[in-house]
């Protein structure tokens, strides 16, 4: 069989193992007696052996077979989980991604896992218990047609009978069901549809005759079956599908999988309950927590939860991509029809663009939403570098993560990983002591690390806390001096705030020696430059001797924004909403001169004014000089005034790159298309208030 079609599915499921393994590992370091953390790095571990022994990647199937005999030792108790132990299950893991990677990337793998196996074997031989045996292939069945009832022949796929098998040994039904519909059924792709619905409160369908496809186009008699997988009786099930109109008879007949002649291979009965099944990369997926033969009770809320959560289709995000980008423009046309009714005043049409403008708004936020993902995806992988990091600095450290379902879109959880990174470093290295050091200043010698995130408006606030000695302004200021970073003369004017945000300029850094984890001054330039660049801020908060947070606010989504569009001149730009606390109207005489900039008095307080035309190079016009209009705008805590020449109104635009010919121009982060076709650029907010 050509396995290479299955590539991205083994490479996206051995991913999510590894990471399972990961956060497992982690909790059975916590707590070395719970079996059930115990069981599910068994079954993560065997799940990879067996898609990597069908793929034909010995060397992983190898080292997770003995991941396996060492993990079946920790759940029979004839060994105990000590820091020796989960130190090497860590590397395997290492290990075990390196080389999947190497599968992603093409390459042939130059990591050697003898080492690791000999000291897996070395653990096995303490205790003198036998390994477990190389299973190649626990279930073989017959190539052919297999009668399942009265009715007909199905040829079942090896994963449809692994599945009824499962099913069976997890206390479920599988059953064959026929549908007869009435000869004057005048809907019958309707009928077979909401069969199919019951079907699925049910249990879970995993075959059809005719296929789904057929069934939806109506393509079949007056007859179908289908076979399900319930916990349901056969009473029921008759019950609930001959409910549903112009149903003329339902026949439910049991499908038992001992009745097929599967021929077991000779293997201990004990592995073969504990393994689950080798996945089978054919017409069905099942997840490895269907497969598992662990006891469950029959009728239980848990059984109905378990068979309908596979409701999901994987979705390459190219394609998502190429969705968003239809969906801005049919925005874009929106806008074009708009404008087009209101200046020849068709009333007709613009009755008709109100209703497209609400299909477009829902079709919008419907794909905004299949864009969005939990940013547990990219907090999950933190745990265990913490736990490194905090080994080899000798200090003890917990990292709470909280709001971890918060979704973000795609592109940016794509691209916030690695600031996140490195702010979780400079915690753990800089801000949290040694435990000496806590201790003698009365804290508790366990430092604490907090990783939060939460929705504010429409962006979302991603937090780094720590329990540390805090940062010192002072000293930031001294080595800002040293190293020539700043004048005594601006020193002196710099309030605490913007001491801090000195720790962002490149090659800034405070750590008196450089150490593989920090102390070069490009970790925290490389945090500020990519949160701007995905249209966030960031702010410093800290307390000397009590610990300091870093706060990222990031936009929800990069592409489809709310902004208001401004004149100068005769060129139109465009303002993100969000940047925008309000807009004044003022004469030339309000700004006043201070220091040798223009600032304004806003409620009290003294805003900054940026004339737009100056900072773009456009001459100005006479309504400029007379008559003034200023957007007030903001970055974090900072604000300032935007000088305009004219205010057009708020409008939904589609943010377009501008490509790598005019990527990285300051003051513009992107273009947009007008309704008239015509091409604005839109203006970044941080870029002009620096």
């Amino acid at each position: 069989m050509d396995v290479s079609q299955y590539l991205v599915l083994f490479l996206e499921e051995a991913r999510e193992h590894l990471q399972s393994l990961n956060q497992c590992l982690l909790e059975l370091e916590n707590d070395p007696t719970d079996l059930s953390v115990l069981d599910e790095i068994f079954r993560s571990a065997h799940t990879i052996k067996g898609m990597s022994a069908t793929m034909g990647y010995t060397d992983i199937a190898e080292l997770t077979h003995n991941m396996e005999n060492v993990l079946d030792l920790l759940r029979k108790d004839q060994l105990k989980a000590n820091h020796v132990i989960i130190d090497v299950l860590f590397q395997c893991v290492d290990t075990l991604e390196r080389l999947v990677e190497d599968v992603a990337n093409n390459e042939n793998s130059e990591t050697d896992v003898k080492g690791l196996i000999q000291q897996l074997s070395a653990l096995t031989k303490e205790t003198g218990a036998e390994p477990l045996p190389i299973v190649q292939e626990q279930v073989q069945v017959q190539k052919q047609p297999y009668l399942l009832s009265a009715f007909n022949e199905t040829n079942l796929t090896d994963t449809e009978i692994k599945m009824i098998a499962s099913a069976e040994k997890q206390g479920l039904s599988a059953f064959e069901i026929q549908v007869n519909l009435r000869e004057d059924c005048l809907l019958k792709s309707a009928r077979a549809y909401m069969v199919m619905n019951v079907a699925e409160e049910l249990g879970d369908v995993i075959k059809t005759v005719p296929g789904t496809e057929d069934l939806e186009n109506g393509n079949f008699d007056q007859q179908f079956q289908i076979i399900l997988l319930t916990s349901a009786n056969q009473e029921k099930v008759r019950e609930e599908i001959l409910s549903i109109s112009e149903i003329e008879t339902v026949n439910v007949l049991a499908c038992i999988v001992s009745e097929l002649s599967i021929e077991k291979k000779a293997i201990e009965p004990d592995t073969i309950q504990k393994t689950a099944v080798i996945p089978n990369f054919e017409d069905v997926h099942v997840p490895e927590d269907k497969v598992d033969v662990t006891p469950v009770r029959a009728n239980t809320a848990t059984h109905e939860k378990r068979l309908k959560g596979g409701q999901s289709v994987r979705v390459d995000i190219d394609k998502l991509d190429n969705l968003l980008n239809l969906v801005g423009e049919l925005v874009i046309n929106k806008t074009r029809l708009e404008q087009i009714g209101t200046s020849h005043r068709l009333g007709d049409l613009t009755e008709t663009i109100e209703q497209i403008d609400r299909v477009t708004t829902d079709l919008q936020s419907v794909v905004m939403k299949v864009r969005m993902v939990p940013v547990g995806q990219v907090f999950n992988r933190f745990p265990r570098m913490v736990r490194d990091l905090s080994h080899e600095l000798g200090k003890e450290i917990n990292l709470i993560i909280q709001g971890e379902e918060t979704e973000l879109d795609r592109t940016v959880i794509d691209e916030i990983g690695d600031p996140l990174v490195h702010l979780l470093r400079n915690a753990v290295d800089h801000g949290i002591e040694r435990i000496e050091e806590r201790q003698a200043v009365g804290k508790d010698p366990v430092g604490e690390v907090r990783l939060i995130a939460r929705h504010e408006g429409n962006n979302v606030v991603i937090m780094v806390e720590d329990d540390g000695k805090g940062i010192n302004a002072s000293s930031i200021k001294e080595k800002a001096l040293q190293k020539g970073f700043i004048t005594k003369t601006d020193a002196d004017k710099m309030d605490e705030k913007e001491l801090l945000h000195l720790l962002f300029l490149p090659g800034f850094s405070t750590a008196a020696t450089v150490t593989d984890i920090s102390g070069r001054g490009v970790g925290m330039d490389a945090v500020k430059t990519k949160i701007e660049s995905l249209g966030g801020t960031v702010e410093i908060e800290t307390k000397v001797g009590s610990g300091s947070k870093f706060k990222i606010r990031l936009p929800l989504t990069l592409a489809i924004i709310q902004a208001l569009l401004v004149q100068v001149s005769q060129e139109i730009y465009a303002i993100p909403l969000s940047s925008i606390d309000s807009t004044i109207h003022l004469q030339p005489e309000d700004i006043k001169t201070v220091q040798n900039q223009e600032v304004i008095l806003l409620r009290g307080q003294i805003i900054p004014i940026v004339r737009l035309g100056t900072v773009l190079n456009i001459p100005a016009d006479q309504k400029e000089q007379n008559d003034l209009f200023i957007v007030i705008v903001h970055t974090g805590q900072q604000r300032a005034g935007i000088i305009v020449n004219d205010l057009i109104g708020q409008q939904e635009i589609v943010i377009k790159s501008l490509g790598n010919l005019l990527k990285g121009i300051k003051v513009i982060a992107g273009a947009t298309i007008l309704g008239n076709g015509q091409v604005a650029l839109i203006l970044d907010v941080s870029s002009l208030m620096k």
